[in-house]
């Protein structure tokens, strides 16, 4: 499903945030990409997602070698490939519903399949009676879940979660990680870059550690080793 392939990034003067990473993700897994700050895992997720070129090696999606893409092919790739941060990156003068419709808006979607994807994705994200309100009218951990629904739009089949619960007291970064847990038995393959440690270790799942931009540790079922 993804495969990298010696894949290397250098920032100047002369830092490597990526050295010669080589690693497969299945379709359908669920794993945590962990490591300290300044190990690599921002530009791992970055290059994912086509905002970083790797200056050596090749990452593949499927068939598809996104090395090579485009900008007109970026937005595609995101529809394939879709994030989420932890700062929900929600649009605060539009409802709920409407900031997950807007990503469909900006597709061309019609209205009437805006109506029919949208209630659907907002229930099962939990959100079906508060879909109406406004992202100053519900919490942190509601935010978070309408930012996995506006990801979710789209039936990306790998769902990248770049610190999804960094802003979350323990009991709503649960809950996400939850979410994220019913997702992945949906089939989508899911990437948690984190730095929880006790999320990490409570998960029992694949985890792969980053260190100086190397991997350092891959354990099919594995703990936060750092």
């Amino acid at each position: 499903m993804i495969t990298l392939e010696n894949v290397s990034k250098t920032y100047p003067p002369n830092i490597k945030a990526l050295d010669r990473v080589s690693l497969s993700i299945k379709a359908g897994e669920f794993v945590s990409l962990v490591g300290q700050s300044g190990t690599g895992k921002t530009t791992f997720v970055r290059c994912l997602i086509g905002e970083e070129k790797p200056k050596e090696g090749k990452i593949k999606i499927g068939d598809w070698d996104i090395t090579k893409i485009g900008k007109r092919e970026i937005p595609y790739l995101r529809r394939q490939v879709a994030v989420i941060f932890q700062d929900f990156k929600l649009l605060p003068k539009k409802t709920l519903y409407e900031n997950v419709a807007f990503a469909l808006e900006v597709a061309g979607k019609s209205n009437a399949k805006i109506k029919s994807i949208v209630p659907q994705v907002m229930k099962i994200v939990g959100l079906g009676a508060k879909m109406h309100r406004y992202p100053n009218e519900v919490s942190g951990g509601e935010q978070q879940r309408a930012a996995i629904a506006r990801a979710l739009v789209y039936q990306p089949k790998v769902l990248l979660a770049d610190e999804p619960t960094g802003n979350l007291d323990s009991i709503n970064a649960q809950e996400i990680i939850d979410l994220l847990k019913k997702i992945n038995e949906f089939g989508t393959t899911v990437i948690l870059v984190t730095h929880n440690r006790d999320i990490v270790n409570r998960l029992k799942r694949r985890v792969i550690t980053l260190h100086d931009g190397r991997v350092i540790s891959d354990q099919a079922v594995g703990k936060y080793v750092l």
